[in-house]
């Protein structure tokens, strides 16, 4: 399993409305960055993501679950774009702030600090668990 972080403008998309999509899922669309869609490509069915709230909130929410790998995005007239669908697995009972993750040396090579702009991103997985530790999970 690898690990991953997606995310999304809470007036655009929430974990909440995730949250409500149930076990069928929702596509995760609307990418259109090339290394954002690589990282798409590279997620397999099973991997977990953490949901990332972006600008409003600025932390992470949840955590969610790939359920069907890339195919093409239908919000893209291009074609050149995929998607993946994936579904609510929990909400973190204490989010993580982008504040908290920056003051932790050993996330400092995160994208989600360097490559800010960044909306589909890697984890590792001793980040994942040092987030993990840091949600109370």
């Amino acid at each position: 399993m690898k690990y991953w972080l997606l995310k999304s403008e809470p007036d655009v998309w929430s974990i909440e409305q995730q949250e409500k999509t149930g076990a069928k899922g929702s596509p995760w669309d609307g990418v259109r960055n090339y290394q954002a869609a690589k990282n798409l490509k590279n997620m397999k069915k099973g991997d977990h993501c953490f949901f990332y709230h972006s600008n409003i909130g600025k932390e992470i929410v949840g955590i969610v679950e790939v359920i069907k790998e890339y195919y093409p995005d239908k919000t893209d007239q291009s074609q050149r774009f995929v998607a993946v669908t994936v579904k609510f697995l929990k909400k973190l009972v204490k989010p993580i702030k982008l504040e908290e993750i920056k003051k932790n040396k050993q996330l400092s090579h995160l994208s989600l600090i360097k490559q800010s702009r960044l909306s589909v991103m890697p984890i590792d997985s001793k980040s994942w668990k040092i987030l993990n530790n840091m949600s109370k999970i």
